[in-house]
């Protein structure tokens, strides 16, 4: 990295920490902490809840999972809509007729304590183990791009975490979590620029697309159904987005306190509404953006040769291994088949090269996210 890219990564990250602390030097009791004293306007209710919802995982391995399945995670989102209109109907004049703090605070004036407490630690477990895969997706890249260690890189980012929300409480939170949109949406619109922008000069945008639907890339919709009948392993169809992602949201927008707990934050139910409601509006587009950025690196790297694997630190250390004269045969297979412009023969040796590569990360028990450029 040059001592731009130091300079901007420190600047974005202490500006961040900063901003949140003091957005919230206002908040002084429990209320305040916990709900920013119920005075946020829609619009921060609805970008705390897509910040929530979209954590770097969504804009890392978005575009890896177009880039390799095509347009159909889309569809996966189709029920969350539905799911908003029925929270804002039924769940929020609930939670703020009962001023409750929390989603379990509702079970207990609706149960007991006991039923509040096991609820909680099950959200506080499920949802720290959630919050730990997300700061290990940014965490990984970083380590990739420095070389560092990632238990350090996982200490700086979960660190810088715990500073804000620790000392900020949700009014902090909504409000970093703003700047982390609007930052994360103007390098998402960079990287899509720039995929068609060094395309040959005679590939715009719409041929790029093309080379993606030629490769069965934009399959946006799908039944399910083949020849043989639905298939019923199949993960990502209209159907299942609809019925499953509508139950999804449903159990996630509306007892999950990490979203639950955002739209508690609004000055009153219209806009606690407002926000949600706009949220499952724009949702959907947003992800397809997101998947539609994959497409384009996709038929970008039809014209350019790219690294047959992008985590080079990984990849250097796989080479000390016993398994470097395969790795290094496969490289020679790809390149060659590269200059020959035998894509789909390209494609393939890039895949069994991610094989051997992630065969050998499942021997030493690491976990293998799907992480946008980086071969996971």
């Amino acid at each position: 990295m040059s001592q731009i890219d130091w300079a901007i990564l420190i600047i974005t990250l202490t500006s961040i920490v900063i901003y949140g602390i003091y957005k919230s030097r206002t908040t002084k009791n429990l209320e305040g902490y916990f709900l920013s004293n119920r005075s946020l306007p829609w619009y921060l209710v609805l970008l705390s809840i897509m910040g929530t919802q979209a954590s770097a995982i969504t804009f890392l391995t978005g575009p890896g999972q177009a880039y390799s399945d095509g347009m159909r995670f889309v569809q996966y989102y189709f029920g969350l809509p539905l799911a908003m209109i029925v929270i804002a109907i039924f769940f929020v004049p609930v939670f703020s007729r009962l001023k409750v703090y929390t989603a379990y605070e509702f079970l207990e004036h609706r149960f007991d304590v006991k039923t509040r407490t096991f609820t909680s630690a099950l959200f506080l477990l499920s949802r720290g183990l959630s919050t730990g895969v997300s700061i290990f997706a940014p965490s990984l890249v970083l380590s990739s791009l420095m070389g560092w260690n990632i238990y350090y890189t996982n200490f700086v980012m979960g660190g810088l975490l715990i500073i804000y929300t620790m000392s900020g409480g949700a009014k902090a939170v909504a409000h970093t979590q703003k700047l982390q949109m609007i930052i994360v949406f103007v390098a998402l619109f960079i990287t899509g620029y720039l995929a068609v922008k060094l395309l040959p000069e005679a590939i715009g945008f719409t041929d790029a697309l093309k080379v993606g639907g030629q490769n069965g890339k934009m399959n946006i919709i799908t039944t399910g159904f083949t020849d043989k009948g639905f298939d019923w392993k199949d993960k990502y169809n209209i159907w299942s987005g609809l019925i499953g992602g509508f139950f999804l949201a449903l159990s996630y927008f509306g007892t999950d306190h990490s979203q639950v707990g955002r739209y508690l934050t609004a000055k009153n139910i219209k806009e606690s509404r407002k926000g949600l409601l706009i949220n499952g509006l724009v949702k959907v587009p947003m992800q397809f953006f997101i998947l539609l950025i994959g497409i384009l690196i996709f038929s970008f790297y039809q014209y350019n040769k790219g690294p047959v694997y992008f985590d080079a630190v990984t990849l250097q250390q796989a080479k000390q291994t016993v398994k470097k004269d395969s790795l290094n045969m496969l490289e020679l297979q790809y390149s060659k088949a590269f200059e020959q412009k035998n894509m789909p023969e390209a494609n393939a040796v890039e895949k069994t090269f991610k094989g051997v590569m992630e065969e050998r990360c499942q021997r030493r028990n690491l976990t293998i996210p799907t992480i946008f450029f980086y071969g996971l």
